[in-house]
């Protein structure tokens, strides 16, 4: 499968997760013939001029939806970050019309790397719940579930992995790091002691190696995330598709695919940090998963207390159930929240950065 032709079926399953219909994503297709950046028919400029039309009859969140996949897989060209800007700004007109309620964060990452978060219900006394997308997804993505996470009860905050949209962070093992220091800063405006994460893809192995230091963090719900055969396992990787090598490449600063897989192993979690993880784990899998080894679920199995696991007969990500996924994260956010224990994890209050291990 060439370049292009891996894009377009990347884009079908991306598409279908964001809740825009194959009949118009095949129409947007069939009229992309190269990813030239320049060319009226390229891959960018194609998907930006729908985000653009969608604009303009009003439909705000049509057009961000249209943008993110205009920066597909990652702003590699300036047509692409345009695209990403178009999205991040769209956004931003989107919630400010709907009037007050979402509110833009912006931070400095532990290594001093600007990143920003949209968020909503902010209240010390409410949990926090921190959502975030994986290697492709920006968080303008999700977050316009900010509004119903919020009538849920949260004080809810969309942020994004390092290296990622806004945030400019290189991701790697530490990488962790950013969402500790992203509850440090919440500390004074929602109730971070009691964090839940909903956490996608590879962001689902960044929150599970959070909750690891991190004792603030009390359940984790994922759809998809790595965990160590990803990461380790020479056999599997041939399968990994070309857009997975090259984006996480790309996130990395790794030169090239050979730099990729010597640092690959370093963000693997083993059956010692899991066995330390006293919290509940929810994992949302699929069964044709071409992304994600299934040996990664028998790894949690043996490691953790306490996971569930619902798996549909789908590939990476789940996109052609997004309904059915949304639904049984939601009802075990909600059931894991109303039914919670308190438990006394490995340390009793937020460990200072400078002590943290990565």
């Amino acid at each position: 499968m060439d370049h292009l032709d891996e894009l377009k079926e990347f884009a079908r399953l991306h598409a279908r997760g964001q809740g825009i219909t194959a009949e118009h994503t095949a129409d947007v297709l069939r009229r992309i013939t190269n990813d030239t950046p320049g060319d009226p028919r390229s891959w960018a400029a194609v998907w930006t001029a729908e985000g653009r039309a969608a604009a303009d009859r009003g439909d705000l969140l049509d057009a961000c939806r249209h943008y993110a996949l205009a920066r597909f897989p990652y702003p590699a060209d300036e047509d692409r970050r345009q695209a990403q800007e178009l999205g991040v700004s769209t956004f931003d007109s989107w919630r400010r019309a709907a009037g007050p309620g979402i509110e833009r964060l912006e931070f400095t990452d532990p290594d001093g790397a600007p990143y920003a978060c949209w968020a909503a219900g902010l209240d010390r006394d409410r949990p926090l719940l921190v959502v975030c997308g994986g290697i492709v997804s920006v968080k303008e993505q999700w977050a316009p579930l900010l509004p119903l996470l919020r009538k849920l009860g949260f004080a809810a905050v969309v942020t994004e992995l390092p290296g990622v949209g806004e945030h400019t962070a290189r991701y790697g093992p530490g990488s962790w790091r950013t969402l500790s220091d992203l509850l440090d800063r919440l500390a004074t405006r929602a109730d971070v002691s009691d964090t839940s994460f909903l956490a996608l893809s590879f962001s689902g192995h960044l929150a599970l190696r959070t909750a690891a230091e991190d004792p603030r963090v009390r359940r984790v719900l994922t759809v998809g995330a790595p965990v160590a055969d990803f990461f380790t396992d020479a056999q599997w990787w041939p399968r990994v598709p070309r857009i997975t090598v090259d984006t996480l490449a790309r996130l990395t600063g790794s030169a090239d695919e050979t730099e990729l897989r010597g640092l690959l192993p370093e963000f693997a979690l083993d059956q010692k940090l899991l066995a330390g993880l006293d919290i509940p784990v929810r994992y949302v899998a699929s069964a044709r998963d071409e992304i994600i080894p299934a040996r990664e679920q028998a790894l949690l199995r043996r490691a953790l207390p306490d996971v569930r696991f619902k798996v549909f007969d789908d590939v990476h990500g789940s996109p052609a159930h997004l309904g059915a996924m949304r639904r049984w994260l939601f009802a075990n956010l909600l059931l894991l929240r109303f039914t919670r224990r308190r438990v006394t994890r490995q340390h009793s209050s937020p460990i200072p950065l400078s002590r943290r291990q990565s």
